[in-house]
C-alpha cells in the first residue's frame, strides 16, 4: 500500500478568470466532502478590502505579494479544493507550493465564452470588456496555463459535467 503522503493532499483549480474555478470548485468540494477555499476570497478577508480596492489603492505588485503569502498558507493545509486566482500560479513559489501539496487542474474556456460569463464585472480589476486588452492578457498567460499538468476545457460543458471530470481525475490520482 502506498503511504498517504504519495497522494495529493489538495485539489487546485487554476486558469484564466471566467473559466469556472470557483463554481466548479464548490461542486467538487461538496461531492468529495472536502473544504472549499477561494484564494481571492481569502485575500479579501485577510486584507479587509476587495481585490479591486487593493489594486486601486496599492497596485498590482502589492496584490501579488499578498496573493503569494495567502497561497503559501493555503497550500500548507490538507483536504481542500482550492480555486486560485488567474495569475496566482505565475509566481514560481506559489506554483511550487501547490504542486508539492496538490493536484493542479487548469480550467480553460474560449475568450468569447469568458466574455459572456464575466461580462462587465467591476470586482475583476484585470478584466476588460475591451476584447483586444483581454486577448493580450489571455495570450500572455496561455503558455503558462498550457504548462500545467492537467487541462479541462469548460467552454461548452456544464459545471456539473466539468466537476465530474475533475472528480474522476482526482480519484485516478489517489488510487
Amino acid at each position: 500500500m502506498v503511504s498517504d503522503a504519495a497522494y495529493p493532499a489538495n485539489l487546485v483549480l487554476a486558469g484564466f478568470m471566467g473559466t469556472g474555478k470557483s463554481t466548479i470548485g464548490r461542486i467538487v468540494a461538496a461531492r468529495l466532502g472536502l473544504a472549499f477555499v477561494d484564494t481571492d476570497t481569502e485575500i479579501e478577508r485577510q486584507a479587509g478590502r476587495t481585490i479591486a480596492q487593493i489594486f486601486a489603492q496599492d497596485g498590482e505588485a502589492t496584490f501579488r505579494r499578498l496573493e503569494a503569502q495567502v497561497c503559501q498558507e493555503i497550500a500548507a493545509r490538507r483536504d481542500q479544493v482550492i480555486a486560485v486566482g488567474g495569475g496566482a500560479l505565475l509566481d514560481d513559489g506559489t506554483r511550487q507550493a501547490f504542486a508539492q501539496t496538490g493536484l493542479i487542474v487548469c480550467l480553460m474556456a474560449s475568450l468569447d465564452e469568458i466574455l459572456r460569463r464575466v461580462g462587465d464585472d467591476p470586482a475583476r480589476p484585470l478584466f476588460s470588456t475591451d476584447r483586444e486588452r483581454l486577448m493580450a492578457l489571455y495570450t500572455r498567460r496561455a503558455a503558462h496555463y498550457a504548462s500545467l499538468p492537467h487541462m479541462i476545457d469548460t467552454t461548452t460543458r456544464t459545471p456539473a459535467q466539468v466537476a465530474g471530470e475533475v472528480i474522476d481525475l482526482w480519484k485516478r490520482q489517489r488510487s
